[in-house]
């Protein structure tokens, strides 16, 4: 008896449905056996997670916090997958899109005009973003190097980089000595819309809706997505893979480095530390729990953002301490990846033919 797996000519949509909430419920049991052997009733711990993320009008304002770079970031991860381009780096383009949005607020808001000055911050950022992403792309289109790796070493380049300068070139001399430059004019702060929660989220509301709409009804999604399948099939098309693979990078490294400009112009109004906290890397798990789906990604970055704050809650309410929302995430992506497996083949059983042979002999 032979057991392997067999790709689906098609995906169910009930699975795709399925998968991420059953992969949710699956981690939430997993989270439970760790929380009650360290002797903790995990039923108080979810309640005290759900209370402090979404039970307040404050505590849901900083889980939009949260889910707004998570949101940017997971949708340029996902643009980048669906063409299985494994851009790792979306923690160094939000980096990246942070440092270009401070660096024209701090030294550029004297020579443009008011009502310009926060645009252009923002699409200092994004270009920003869009650049650091070219380079693994370019790498992987036209040299064949892994974009794995490059990728993912271009985040500690950006994350050094950005320390160095508000540590040291950028660090403001008025600052009585803590890391960070000097704060933005009001002119380029990103305005608010409850708590602290900013306009960042219409940013990746919209943007949803137009990857929604790039995927699903135009060509340049339907090329993304056979890219993704099938590249030798892509190339009997007449696709052009190297070239598809810059822009969908770019555009992805774009939406990462709005999410580092929207967080230092709307949370920050400065560059200091913080700014690399993890964003880039959780998105991985954002989109694959949302299915490469940009609506799913919405609801999900909102889910994880919870995860994060009501880890915090639970921190000071319970006292456990505040990975109880970093090993969730963790214990999420396992079974999320397994689902995965199962969406997109099916197991195949093959057993040996037990019916006897009947073999003709030849008159003598």
């Amino acid at each position: 008896m032979q057991i392997f797996f067999e790709k689906r000519k098609n995906v169910s949509r009930k699975a795709i449905v399925l998968v991420p909430v059953v992969s949710f419920l699956v981690a939430l049991l997993l989270g439970a056996i760790l929380l009650l052997i360290t002797g903790v009733n995990p039923i108080v711990t979810y309640q005290a997670m759900a209370q402090g993320a979404f039970g307040t009008v404050y505590g849901f304002s900083e889980t939009l916090v949260v889910a707004i770079p998570l949101m940017l970031t997971g949708l340029g991860v996902t643009i980048a997958f669906r063409m299985r381009f494994w851009n790792i780096g979306a923690e160094g383009q939000l980096v990246f899109g942070g440092i270009a949005g401070a660096g024209v607020a701090l030294f550029l808001a004297d020579t443009i005009p008011e009502f310009l000055l926060l645009p252009s911050i923002i699409l200092a950022g994004m270009i920003a973003g869009a650049l650091w992403a070219g380079i693994p792309a370019v790498l992987k289109a036209y040299l064949g190097v892994d974009e794995t790796l490059t990728s993912l070493m271009l985040n500690y380049v950006a994350i050094l980089f950005a320390s160095y300068l508000y540590y040291g070139a950028w660090r403001d001399p008025l600052g009585f000595g803590f890391p960070g430059t000097a704060r933005f004019v009001e002119e380029a702060w990103l305005p608010r819309i409850l708590g602290r929660a900013h306009y960042g989220l219409f940013f990746g509301l919209i943007a949803a809706i137009i990857l929604w709409i790039v995927f699903n009804r135009t060509r340049w999604g339907f090329e993304l997505k056979i890219i993704g399948e099938n590249q030798t099939a892509a190339r009997y098309l007449g696709i052009k893979i190297a070239r598809n693979i810059v822009l969908a990078l770019l555009l992805s490294g774009a939406l990462s480095g709005l999410a580092g400009v929207s967080h230092v112009a709307g949370i920050f109004r400065r560059l200091q530390t913080g700014l690399a906290a993890g964003y880039g890397y959780t998105a991985i798990i954002i989109a694959w729990l949302a299915q490469l789906n940009p609506i799913a990604v919405i609801f999900v970055s909102i889910l994880m953002g919870g995860l994060f704050v009501g880890g915090d809650q639970v921190q000071m309410m319970m006292g456990l301490p505040s990975a109880v929302g970093l090993v969730l995430q963790g214990l999420i992506l396992f079974p999320m990846l397994a689902g995965t497996l199962f969406t997109e083949y099916k197991i195949k059983i093959v057993r040996p033919d037990k019916t006897p042979r009947v073999e003709s002999e030849a008159a003598s």
